[in-house]
């Protein structure tokens, strides 16, 4: 699981592209929801390591956040071969985040 949200991020052609399940998550380091909802990130993605995590900075200007229409952070879009099959935001607890794995994985 990323711990930072990175500055550089994926093209949306990128993630369209992807194979499988994944995970974009949108925010910034300076965010307290984004601080707050890290132990539940953390606790879920325990069980599903093998799911590519993007973690993304997000912002005014910033063209993936807004391509997901990202509105509050942190927002997780869960993917499957690119395309989005199901989204949390700010999650309070791991299993609403367990929850969207569910959705990518089968489990």
């Amino acid at each position: 699981m990323e711990t930072t949200y990175k500055e550089s991020a994926p093209t949306r052609a990128e993630i369209d592209a992807l194979r499988g399940p994944a995970v974009l998550e949108f925010g910034t380091n300076w965010c307290g929801y984004c601080r707050s909802a890290q132990p539940a990130l953390a606790e879920a993605y325990a069980d599903h390591a093998q799911v590519p995590h993007y973690k993304v900075e997000d912002g005014p200007g910033r063209l993936l956040g807004r391509s997901f229409r990202v509105k509050l952070w942190p927002t997780l879009v869960f993917l499957r071969d690119g395309q989005e099959v199901a989204r949390v935001v700010r999650p309070e607890n791991a299993d609403e985040i367990r929850a969207g794995f569910a959705h990518i994985t089968g489990e």
